[in-house]
């Protein structure tokens, strides 16, 4: 006979735990690409595509970038946020077909591929133009597709098969045909008028083409000897000017003042040694700025004979400061609007070739725009002196040139911010060259039908409202050729007799007819001229332009052959890139639509900043600091990018690097936490458990009210394209809501309550509608995790998450009542928990089980939970409620629970021992036990 006690009995087998093949770990860089070619093979885009027809549309108009290299942080965070908005708006009821383009024309695909031609030593303007479009349609179409493969592993959904390319022949014809809207409308038009140029590149460039970068910049200060003027004691002053740009002298037709600027006639008695001026000297210089023309000229002793209003000075005739080195002209005093006392002088020196207010002073009084600068930037033979040198390295040598005619009167240098061309990043020139223009204020009003477009236009942020009016409001015509090879030529003939441009719709036909089928490379074919002209008119009298046209008019015009030959609805829903493109994009969509249909071509634009890395700085190789999104892809996955996307405010500059993508990776483990959690919790589930909603515990009616919350928000977010702050909501949701509030109450019903227990019932029924719900509203971001969560619970091999729409969230789920009656609930559970917490600190218990605390509630709270209700809701064993009086302050007593502890369920209770079934049980689980 053995009297040893018998071993206790491990209920561990009688619990119910989570069960679930969905692993712990993501390991996402192995099984997203493993998604991505499961999707690829149920034709999952197809079949979104089949399923959505009748549905209202809804069409993100993607705006191209460019097929130039592999994708950057940047090119990372637009297409995740349209993804994003695409998905979401799929899932609520639209039908959102995506069409994925490139831009593939234009100065950064000549310049790689002239970068090659350098690197073998050879010449580019040696090789015919046809087979250099041909190696940029290579470079481009490689890229292309680099890119696109790219896009594809970030999870980005869209019609990759069939996606647009401004280098497709049919898109060639229709920008073709875009421009001939504006030469028949009579808007297009060739006028001379200074642009950026760049000497590297020998272009003009857009102002979206355009960076800032601080540049050292030579200085002078120059004497313009008047000649004549109406006071005599003016006769034989010198106007002195000051200048950045050195270079720009040869081109000087004429000097401008400001008629309200006070001006001194100052007499010099004293000069610095090393001063070129000299005793004697009678100047002219604006009063406000003459103490600091004084120091920068080494004027000692001087005087001022008398102050004059610059209008005194209307009439009056200067030399130029190289008179007797060819250039013997007169050069005008001219009053002029733009002329301040911010710096300088308080006068310009007017170069009608190269500045905007210098164009257009000289065009109102008739000044002469000579042609002193050669399209690389080296003087003409019309800057005698100087032809043949670089404008950049001319500064000696008109310094020596002006200090022989005795006009130099002080030199200097100048950091400042000054434009550089973003492609080749050296400085750019202003200079009037021959161009074709689009005009802003002709009879088609384009300036004032913009600017009501962008009036009725819904802007994300709404800052973006004022930027691009800004902008449309004070820019100039707009300039769209470029003197390059690679792009849409400008098809257009201009009559050498009457230097007009040829009108004619046929033409026009002929030319796009021809794109469409051969390319623009037609263009460059030999006889295109009277191919295109037609048998009616002789070749020899027309000049055939061989500019092409501004890549910013062809991404500009890309709705004209994107949006309805595909049966899309234009104007576009949404035009989405980063801020920037208020001057690139889409200002240039915007007048080119308004110019060719009347309306913008969008009824709403959302902006997204900059990626910048954790310090806040702009990246590149040489500090360092390059988040590159294929690196991440290998180490996190994708999901993880789109987490860190959708976790910003991106209508700020986000921030980028190794401690911020841990911090996603906490996020993501914490979301997946939740998934898995509950899909082991609905192991065998079915709906036979389902309880109704009416007969629901209130704790889980909460839950369905946040549910609720959450859908509107989502839905918001879906209506008005702004979708910040909602993913951290949801993820605050799974962590406080759901991980460490509701899941935590309800562990122990689901453990231990016997199956069919109606508390057990009840949370999983509540635990199916979070899945599907979270699966859903997860999709669009999480793309490839969401479908994992979803095929782990409904495996199906033509099925996914994303064929789905979100769940309808029945309008009698929102109950504010009981939300605000829960809020109160959670308040008194902080209170439970932080007096736990010292207990437990103090090492009075290790576990919250083992209190049965007393709750002191003023009268007003008495009746929110009956004890059983507050010690499920405290998660301890027990709980006394004493109630005080109205108004009293909640007190919480700290009570060791009294009793054994139960071997399943872990709570403290006086019961356990009582059952000779089962001493180490409490009377619950006993129950369960004997039941199973």
């Amino acid at each position: 006979m053995n009297d040893a006690p018998a071993e206790p009995r491990d209920y561990r087998g009688t619990v119910f735990l989570p069960n679930t093949p969905f692993p712990m770990r993501g390991d996402l860089p192995k099984r997203e690409p493993a998604m991505l070619e499961r999707w690829q093979r149920m034709g999952l885009w197809e079949k979104l595509r089949q399923r959505s027809k009748g549905r209202t549309p809804f069409v993100l108009h993607d705006g191209p970038p460019y097929a130039n290299g592999n994708l950057h942080i940047g090119h990372a965070l637009n297409k995740i946020l349209k993804d994003v908005i695409n998905r979401a708006a799929q899932m609520a009821g639209h039908d959102a077909n995506y069409i994925p383009g490139w831009d593939c024309h234009g100065l950064p695909i000549e310049w790689k591929v002239e970068e090659e031609y350098r690197a073998k030593g050879r010449d580019k303007d040696a090789v015919p133009v046809l087979d250099f479009r041909a190696e940029c349609r290579a470079y481009a179409a490689h890229w292309l597709d680099v890119q696109r493969q790219e896009f594809i592993r970030l999870g980005v959904a869209g019609d990759w098969a069939d996606r647009y390319a401004t280098m497709d022949l049919p898109s060639e014809a229709a920008i073709a045909r875009e421009i001939g809207k504006f030469l028949m409308n009579g808007s297009l038009y060739r006028g001379l008028r200074p642009v950026m140029w760049s000497p590297v590149e020998k272009t003009a460039l857009a102002e979206a083409e355009i960076e800032y970068h601080d540049h050292v910049s030579p200085t002078l200060h120059g004497r313009f000897r008047i000649l004549k003027a109406k006071a005599a004691d003016l006769v034989g002053a010198d106007v002195v000017i000051w200048t950045t740009t050195p270079w720009t002298i040869p081109g000087n037709r004429a000097v401008a003042y400001g008629e309200e600027i006070d001006y001194a006639l100052v007499h010099v008695e004293g000069v610095a040694e090393t001063s070129l001026l000299g005793v004697g000297d009678r100047l002219l210089v604006a009063l406000p700025l003459l103490p600091g023309f004084v120091k920068e000229a080494g004027i000692g002793a001087h005087s001022i004979k008398r102050v004059l209003k610059g209008a005194e000075l209307a009439g009056a005739i200067a030399a130029h400061p190289l008179r007797g080195q060819g250039y013997e002209f007169d050069v005008p005093l001219l009053a002029g609007d733009f002329v301040t006392t911010d710096a300088g002088t308080g006068f310009v020196h007017i170069a009608p070739g190269h500045g905007e207010d210098d164009f257009n002073l000289g065009r109102l009084h008739g000044l002469p725009i000579p042609e002193t600068v050669n399209d690389d930037g080296t003087f003409t033979i019309h800057a005698p002196g100087f032809t043949g040198l670089h404008v950049f390295k001319a500064h000696a040598a008109i310094y020596e040139a002006m200090k022989a005619a005795g006009t130099l009167a002080a030199t200097g240098k100048l950091t400042h911010s000054y434009p550089h061309s973003w492609r080749s990043k050296k400085p750019v020139i202003f200079r009037a060259t021959p161009q074709w223009f689009i005009a802003m204020d002709d009879e088609n009003a384009i300036r004032a039908k913009a600017l009501d477009a962008i009036a009725k236009t819904h802007f994300v942020p709404e800052a973006g409202r004022n930027r691009i009016g800004s902008m449309v409001a004070a820019r100039p015509d707009w300039c769209i050729s470029r003197q390059r090879a690679w792009g849409v030529p400008i098809p257009i003939f201009v009559s050498k007799q009457s230097g007009e441009p040829l009108r004619d719709q046929a033409i026009i036909d002929r030319v796009c007819a021809a794109f469409a089928a051969e390319g623009a490379d037609a263009w460059y074919k030999p006889g295109a001229a009277a191919r295109f002209l037609g048998p009616d008119r002789n070749a020899a009298d027309y000049e055939q332009v061989m500019d092409i046209v501004d890549v910013w008019f062809e991404s500009g015009s890309t709705h004209a052959f994107v949006l309805p030959p595909r049966g899309l609805p234009f104007p576009a829903d949404l035009y989405l890139e980063g801020s920037d493109q208020h001057r690139g994009w889409f200002h240039s969509s915007l007048l080119e639509s308004v110019g060719t249909n009347g309306v913008a071509p969008f009824k709403a634009v959302l902006t997204h900043g900059f990626v910048l890395d954790e310090q806040g700085r702009k990246m590149s190789k040489s500090l360092g600091n390059v988040t590159a999104p294929q690196e991440v892809m290998k180490q996190y996955g994708a999901d993880i990018l789109r987490l860190w996307v959708m976790n910003s405010d991106t209508a700020l500059d986000l921030r980028i690097g190794p401690e911020i993508l841990k911090q996603q990776a906490e996020l993501y483990r914490r979301i997946r936490n939740t998934l898995r959690w509950l899909l082991g919790s609905l192991d065998g589930f079915t709906d036979a458990e389902t309880v109704a909603h009416a007969e629901l515990p209130e704790l889980e009616r909460w839950v369905l009210h946040r549910l609720s919350e959450l859908d509107a928000r989502i839905r918001t977010a879906v209506e008005t394209h702004d979708w910040a702050g909602v993913l951290p909501e949801l993820h605050n949701f799974c962590n406080i809501d759901l991980s460490a509030f509701y899941f935590d109450i309800r562990k122990d019903a689901l453990y231990c309550d016997h199956a069919g227990s109606l508390r057990r019932r009840a949370a999983r029924t509540v635990l199916d509608v979070l899945h599907r719900c979270l699966c859903a509203w997860f999709a669009p971001v999480l793309a490839f995790t969401a479908e994992e969560a979803w095929l782990a619970r409904f495996p199906d091999e033509e099925g996914s998450i994303h064929l789905l729409d979100f769940p309808f969230i029945p309008e009698g789920w929102r109950d504010p009542e009981l939300a605000a009656k829960w809020a109160r609930i959670r308040e008194i559970r902080g209170a439970v928990t932080g007096v736990l917490e010292e207990a437990r600190r103090a090492g009075t218990i290790g576990a919250s089980l083992q209190a049965a605390p007393v709750l002191h509630l003023p009268a007003e709270d008495a009746l929110l939970l009956s004890a059983a209700e507050w010690a499920e809701t405290a998660i301890v064993s027990a709980a006394t409620l004493a109630p005080e009086a109205a108004g009293a302050p909640l007190a919480v007593e700290f009570a060791v629970a009294p009793g054994e502890k139960c071997a399943r369920c872990w709570r403290v209770l006086p019961e356990v021992g009582t059952s000779p079934r089962h001493p180490t049980l409490c009377l619950r689980c006993d129950d369960v036990v004997e039941r199973a």
